[in-house]
């Protein structure tokens, strides 16, 4: 058996701005994005080689979170597309409209919540699928028990494919994005690490917290050392400001239980109903299973 956590976020804006018919309800609103994840979520539903039978979705809504209270130039809903923040709350009544467990995230992230159920439930199923190319979602791969599947681009990265693709184990990746920052997070990092050099220094060094001030005593060669090593000690409350942004929330509270995340199929009238209001005819008998 299987567990599903599907990046609602990721899957919404991906739908925007994707080349796509424009979609526009009865009522002349702009729901492009939204059929589109809908769209996606049935294609999901309905994957043989996926066998969904336990599934959530987890959106960030609102955009912010208790990160911009610790950090001013955390990501924000600034510069966000309107037509795409005004579909928030509809994407997330099209998924319930599915059947399928919504986590709707205000003062934690999407993240938080996938991250948090990846840990939760992983030793009741035999593999949790979390759907997202998120490097933060990197961060609880757990061998091939917890992997990360990006569907468009068809590939799975268990930890192995995290240590390849980044150069440090699972729980080393706050740390580098602490180091190397993220720009999509809004996470600046320290000036001068790049990914190689902070990949070095944290495949000997387990956390940023034992790698010495002093540049002689490190383990690893790395080039511009003396300068790195006076910046990491000039700045050390501000790497654990962003390792503490960088790090997902795996205690959060879900409010479920993994039997509360069975997908028993799409309910026919709400889905149909759902249809109607969003004038997406086409959808209606897209559904390859229905609730008993």
């Amino acid at each position: 058996m299987r567990l599903h956590l599907v990046d609602g976020t990721f899957e919404l804006f991906r739908a925007h701005y994707s080349k796509r018919p424009k979609r526009r309800s009865p009522e002349g609103r702009d729901v492009t994005a939204t059929v589109g994840l809908a769209a996606s979520m049935l294609g999901l539903l309905a994957d043989a080689d996926e066998q969904v039978t336990h599934l959530a979705v987890a959106f960030d809504n609102p955009i912010e979170s208790w990160r911009n209270q610790r950090f001013a130039g955390y990501k924000s809903s600034d510069g966000v597309d309107p037509l795409l923040l005004a579909q928030f709350d509809g994407a997330e009544a099209a998924v319930r409209a599915l059947g399928v467990h919504v986590w709707s995230c205000a003062e934690h992230e999407a993240d938080d919540a996938l991250a948090a159920a990846a840990v939760r439930f992983a030793r009741d199923v035999d593999q949790v699928r979390v759907l997202t190319p998120d490097k933060d979602l990197a961060q609880v791969v757990d061998e091939q028990r917890i992997v990360q599947v990006d569907r468009a681009r068809g590939t799975v990265r268990d930890e192995a494919a995290v240590v390849e693709r980044f150069g440090v184990r699972p729980a080393a990746i706050p740390d580098l994005l602490a180091l190397v920052g993220d720009d999509a997070d809004g996470i600046p990092g320290l000036p001068g690490f790049g990914a190689k050099t902070a990949a070095s220094l944290l495949a000997h060094y387990p956390t940023v917290d034992v790698v010495p001030d002093d540049p002689e005593q490190w383990a690893v060669s790395v080039r511009g050392a003396a300068r790195l090593a006076a910046t990491l000690a000039e700045r050390r409350d501000e790497l654990a400001l962003y390792r503490e942004l960088a790090t997902l929330d795996t205690t959060m509270e879900l409010g479920v239980d993994l039997p509360d995340l069975a997908w028993a199929g799409v309910p026919r009238e709400r889905f149909h109903a759902w249809c109607d209001q969003v004038g997406v005819d086409q959808l209606r008998d897209r559904p390859h299973r229905w609730a008993a």
